[in-house]
């Protein structure tokens, strides 16, 4: 459309074939990371039985891994600001590729601990990278689709987890699953070190001056200062946690021990929360790249779906939901991963390409922030419930209403920096010289 402001500027990279190309190596460390990362939702009453914990102590295996990956999202993106995506992706592989490694042979859990904020450091290295790769590679028109791929990528390591690595882990144990998943990470670092470059040719960055601590501050104050950057944060925090609380962890639990399902169906049920996000993945991208104005119209209709369908399932007259009610419950869950992408769409035309690392990595911490916090607070009522699984994924419902009131404060005066931001671009580009 004419009016998105997502055309084509002067300086825009070519994309083609070397851009796919360079950029699916790029993504394929994502892919890896998720794996990865999504490994202890399928191994979640393993490691309870491996290591002798409660729901609590379980959960905090998960809290500690995104709050490592959460704390890293600024350093990581003034990282990909200051010194490219090829380095820091190269510090992710190596980190969460160790840490996967030492999960597999961690005796005590205290060890296994320190292994999963190891992996939770290298994967906080990869998406902002993907997401700078993209910009890079990519004209700006593409980047509302590029994310949305790069998301659904992501969920096909999700789906590898739900289906690969739980039968791994059932068929051959726990040390061998773990240890043998870890030589993906070896395979992605070949492939990024032989044929990733951080940019085409005649495409590089402005030089990144070192200007030491009061630099990085501004950098970020400029950042958060958008209120394209906040809003994208906000909607990152309110869509993406309900889906990831599931599958990191405790959607199996749920689905055995409070809806009596064997584990193979539970896993079926997970599988279809993956499917879901990434067929809706593909929709979601398609319908904003071409209409920018649906952007907030598919994330509140996300919240608000979200929200009724948990409703229904927790709330339902029986001690057991029927079937269908689970399956719509994951088919609804799958929005909320695309959902999430649609935060850097706010976040990205709010930055100039220097604070894109940065806006991203603020952006990004949203849902995992609110992951961490719905992933504490379910174990911790849990345990003082005695199980009841109705009460602990309330605390859904309380995270959901403060991301919501934060959206609909900021949703107005996003759009009207956008539609400023949009008159200056055509009064520039009717006056770049021919």
């Amino acid at each position: 459309m004419s009016s998105s402001p997502s055309l084509s500027l002067p300086g825009d990279p070519p994309g083609g074939r070397r851009a796919v190309t360079v950029w699916s190596v790029g993504v394929s460390v994502y892919f890896v990371a998720v794996i990865f990362r999504t490994s202890l939702g399928v191994a979640g009453l393993d490691a309870a039985d491996r290591f002798h914990v409660n729901a609590s102590a379980l959960s905090t295996f998960s809290i500690l891994q995104l709050l490592v990956y959460a704390g890293m999202q600024i350093p990581v993106g003034l990282m990909v600001d200051r010194l490219g995506t090829k380095k820091v992706l190269t510090f992710g592989v190596v980190l969460f590729t160790i840490g996967q490694l030492g999960f597999a042979f961690s005796p005590t859990y205290g060890t296994a601990l320190a292994s999963r904020a190891l992996l939770g450091c290298g994967d906080a290295m990869t998406f902002i990278s993907v997401l700078r790769l993209g910009s890079r590679w990519f004209p700006a028109r593409r980047g509302p689709m590029v994310a949305q791929l790069a998301g659904l990528v992501g969920m096909a390591g999700n789906l590898v987890s739900t289906l690969v690595l739980a039968r791994l882990l059932h068929g051959v144990g726990w040390t061998a699953a773990f240890a043998g998943s870890s030589g993906a990470g070896v395979v992605v670092l070949v492939l990024m070190l032989a044929f990733l470059k951080d940019h085409p040719e005649g495409h590089a960055p402005e030089p990144f001056p070192h200007r030491g601590a009061a630099y990085v501050r501004r950098q970020i104050a400029a950042s958060w200062r958008e209120p394209g950057t906040r809003l994208g944060l906000w909607v990152h925090f309110t869509t993406q946690f309900p889906a990831m609380v599931f599958l990191l962890l405790w959607g199996l639990p749920f689905l055995v021990e409070a809806q009596g399902l064997s584990r193979a169906a539970a896993g079926e049920l997970l599988t279809l929360v993956v499917l879901s996000n990434m067929l809706i993945g593909l929709v979601y991208g398609q319908i904003i790249a071409r209409h920018h104005g649906a952007r907030l119209p598919l994330a509140l209709g996300t919240v608000l779906s979200t929200a009724v369908v948990w409703a229904g399932t927790l709330a339902y007259p029986a001690e057991h939901a029927p079937m269908w009610v689970l399956v719509v419950l994951c088919v609804v869950l799958g929005a909320c991963g695309p959902a999430s992408m649609i935060g850097f769409d706010f976040a990205r035309p709010a930055n100039p390409p220097e604070r894109q690392g940065t806006a991203s990595g603020i952006t990004n911490m949203g849902g995992f922030v609110a992951s961490m916090t719905t992933l504490f607070a379910v174990g911790v009522l849990l345990d003082a419930t005695g199980g009841s699984y109705a009460v602990a994924f309330s605390a859904v419902f309380v995270l959901q209403a403060l991301g919501l009131s934060q959206i609909l404060r900021l949703r107005k005066l996003v759009a009207r920096r956008e539609r400023e931001r949009l008159v200056a671009s055509r009064v520039a580009t009717v006056h770049v010289p021919a």
